[in-house]
């Protein structure tokens, strides 16, 4: 079978939740099924002739992305408009023409569009049997329950309407879709009209790439992996540096927390055993060596690999609700859940005396990666259900109107 698919993240390497999760199910389509890769890149960042990516695509085909601005003036002009700012912001006419004439050269079976950026091409995508992979809602819906001001009350109602209104019309062009978490499933259900067959495809990881003991867990070591440039990653650094590090270091001053990913261009302030790595080639043996793993999210949505990749190199987390929100944890089993500042901080400071609450953790956060957010036990599903969107023979048929949208 021919795949086209399409990603708003060029997958290798793989250093973001989004890129790892895109990277993995390349890997599941290419065992079977023969694919082309259309992707936006960030460079310098990228190299598509990497054997990691090249041996998984036939062709790959590489778009270079606009940012999204919204403070720029035609982003401001675009809250009057009905198409959500940030789908009309970065829509690449390029990408467009790419699409068009990939689909010239070959009769692919089926198309699978990674994410709501991907998705926005949906009309290029007609008459091939399509698949929109990875729907997230609830960072949006969170943003409007957290408004509180007038005008932010307004921006948020009006982002969340347009939203609504947007899927609505895109989903009528794919035959299912996937989202991570039974209450992303709920969210679009709830929210959305008109929705084809939703399946809960949650994030994993590939256990055979997450050895344990390759490396000692280093005593007082805190780590923070995930990009500041997004923005609840950013938020959650903030929180946890105010609010919940003085605590940690009035109790232990010898207490060290490595940050890594991308900075987004953000500079934390000095402080004393806080280090800032930037994006590292490979994130596991940081994450390995530290003796507990942080994930202090205060908002978004889907499900965190973080907390999954951490799991499963076995070094065990301490995280608020939110962040560990869809994923089937139990707090005191497979990680420690505490929300306010003082909690958080006691949780890690539990970890750091006790080692033998330490191993447990380990044990059961790895066991419970290898029997529920492994790729070797999700992947079969998601093959499934690529493979009955590519053998559906019936499908409604575009109107006049939708062709000419």
């Amino acid at each position: 079978m021919k795949v086209l698919f399409l990603s708003r993240w060029f997958p290798y390497p793989p250093a973001n939740g989004s890129q790892l999760r895109v990277y993995n199910l390349l890997r599941l389509l290419a065992a079977r099924h023969e694919v082309t890769l259309l992707s936006f890149a960030d460079p310098p960042l990228i190299d598509p002739r990497a054997a990691g990516i090249r041996d998984l695509c036939a062709e790959i085909g590489l778009v270079p992305w606009t940012p999204y601005r919204s403070a720029s003036p035609l982003t401001v002009v675009g809250l009057v408009r009905p198409l959500p700012r940030s789908i009309a912001a970065t829509f690449s006419h390029e990408m467009a023409r790419q699409i068009i004439a990939t689909r010239a050269r070959c009769p692919y079976d089926v198309v699978i569009a990674s994410q709501l950026t991907s998705a926005s091409y949906h009309r290029y995508l007609r008459g091939l049997p399509a698949l929109f992979e990875e729907i997230e809602l609830g960072a949006f819906h969170d943003r409007l329950a957290a408004a509180r001001s007038g005008w932010q009350l307004l921006r948020q109602r009006l982002t969340w309407a347009k939203l609504r209104r947007y899927l609505a019309h895109v989903l009528q062009d794919f035959r299912a879709c996937t989202v991570v978490s039974t209450g992303e499933q709920r969210l679009l259900s709830e929210n959305v009209a008109r929705c084809p067959p939703i399946e809960v495809i949650p994030n994993c990881v590939t256990v055979s790439d997450y050895a344990l003991g390759t490396t000692a867990p280093q005593p007082d070591r805190l780590v923070f992996a995930g990009a500041l440039s997004y923005a609840a990653n950013a938020d959650a650094v903030r929180w946890f540096l105010s609010e919940v590090y003085p605590r940690l270091k009035a109790h232990r001053p010898g207490v060290q927390l490595t940050i890594t990913g991308d900075g987004g261009g953000q500079r934390l302030a000095a402080t004393d055993g806080v280090l800032q790595t930037g994006q590292v080639a490979d994130v596991r043996p940081v994450v390995g060596s530290a003796w507990l793993s942080i994930a202090p999210i205060l908002w978004g949505g889907g499900t965190r690999v973080k907390i999954i990749e951490s799991m499963a190199l076995g070094t065990p987390v301490v995280a608020t609700t939110k962040a560990a929100e869809g994923l089937e944890v139990v707090d005191g089993e497979h990680l420690l859940l505490a929300d306010a500042a003082p909690d958080f901080a006691q949780s890690i400071e539990r970890l750091l005396f006790d080692p033998d609450l330490r191993r447990r953790l380990s044990a059961n956060g790895r066991r419970l990666v290898e029997e529920r957010y492994s790729w070797q036990v999700v992947g079969p599903r998601f093959l499934r259900l690529v493979e009955e969107v590519a053998g559906e023979t019936t499908r409604r048929e575009p109107s006049r109107r939708e062709e000419l949208a």
